[in-house]
């Protein structure tokens, strides 16, 4: 019989398979074996035709950052198919299994890297983060940047995770969407040809990095810093290698500020879309989002939602500020003002890659002027960003 399993232990010889297959590379059985561990905590679901696996989508447990809030995240990943088993919609049904198995575990958000955009935004998913790949000339960081403190150097352990986490928790805070990276994320992402450096004063840290040298190139692999003092000791840090190294590779947020900081802002950068996201169940996230402080209007307004993958989602959505709070409401007033959307731009604005006003001005967001100035106070400023992969 042909139809979704969920995998196990059991199964991973065939997972292993046929990721080597579609993804095109080749691990040794040791790499195997910590492969299988790592997915201990994947929800795997596969297409079965009779006792073949045809397909298969993994679901990773998240919590990500909006602001200083944490929502639960399912991180899409692995998707793959045997080139036979190609367009006959399996994948299709996965994705919706997958979906649907969120919302019922309380996950109100997903990300994925795809492997083509349209693909996914056939399915709800779209584009909410982009990175700035940078490549520096080391000239351009030559100046007295006044860094105040010490730099201290540091070999991975618990110890040197958990004051990064700190650095990472804060920093992340001012973006909307990064991960709260766990113990094991942290054991994942570091490895031992990693160099590890963080920027202190008075013995409080202030940022770190993460980084790599070899062939006269300063690759940074992460970074954070919670004051501008500790950016500033980071990058007179990277000034002290010029005569090492010729340049720097550095990915950095979409609208990070280092083009005005260095001396010379003519260096290569380049925007690029990275990952994508949508809303696995609105009403449960519209209820736990973090509304903008400063919203100072009591009036209510009412969001159409429509999302042809997963129905549920479509409905009315009537938000009334009161007593300084917004509150997702189950009448719906008709005389009220509308704004109406798909679920991909609700995903945008709410994660705040794109703003309300801004999709209206070319009708991806349609309905009154007044309800879309009333969703522009609510959504707070704050950027996306996503330093990780999975």
């Amino acid at each position: 019989m042909s139809g979704i399993k969920r995998l196990t232990k059991a199964d991973y010889r065939e997972i292993l398979a046929l990721n080597q297959y579609a993804f095109q590379y080749t691990r040794t059985e040791e790499e195997n074996e910590q492969y299988g561990d790592k997915i201990k905590s994947h929800t795997i679901f596969g297409w079965m035709e009779g006792d073949e696996l045809a397909a298969k989508v993994h679901i990773i447990p998240f919590q990500v950052y909006l602001g200083d809030s944490v929502l639960d995240m399912g991180g899409i990943a692995a998707v793959a198919s045997w080139p036979e088993q190609r367009r006959g919609g399996k994948v299709k049904q996965l994705l919706q299994k997958a979906l649907y198995t969120m919302r019922e575990e309380g996950k109100t958000l997903s990300y994925l890297h795809p492997f083509s955009v349209p693909f996914y935004r056939k399915y709800g998913w779209e584009l909410a983060f982009d990175q700035l790949e940078c490549t520096i000339p080391i000239q351009h960081f030559l100046k007295d940047w006044n860094g105040k403190g010490k730099m201290i150097r540091r070999k991975k352990s618990k110890q040197t995770v958990s004051l990064l986490q700190q650095i990472y928790k804060d920093y992340a805070q001012h973006f909307t969407g990064m991960l709260d990276r766990t113990s094991d994320w942290w054991d994942h992402k570091l490895d031992e040809r990693d160099q590890i450096i963080l920027a202190q004063q008075q013995g409080s840290s202030e940022g770190y990095l993460v980084y790599q040298v070899a062939d006269h190139t300063f690759t940074i692999k992460d970074a954070a810093f919670s004051t501008l003092n500790g950016r500033k000791q980071i990058l007179q840090f990277i000034r002290n290698h010029d005569s090492m190294v010729e340049t720097v590779k550095w990915t950095l947020p979409a609208d990070d500020p280092l083009s005005l900081l260095v001396e010379e802002p003519s260096f290569e950068q380049k925007l690029a879309p990275y990952f994508m996201a949508r809303i696995v169940d609105v009403k449960g996230f519209l209820e736990q989002y973090p509304y903008s402080s400063t919203v100072s209007s009591n009036q209510s307004f009412i969001i159409e939602v429509e999302d042809d993958f997963l129905v549920e989602n479509t409905g009315s959505y009537q938000i009334t500020h009161k007593q300084s709070q917004l509150v997702i409401h189950p009448e719906k007033d008709p005389s009220l003002p509308r704004v109406k959307m798909n679920i991909q731009q609700l995903t945008q604005i709410f994660l705040g890659y794109k703003r309300p006003q801004e999709l209206a001005a070319v009708l991806l967001v349609e309905g009154d002027p007044a309800a879309v100035e009333l969703l522009e106070e609510m959504i707070p400023h704050r950027q996306t960003y996503l330093p990780d992969f999975f």
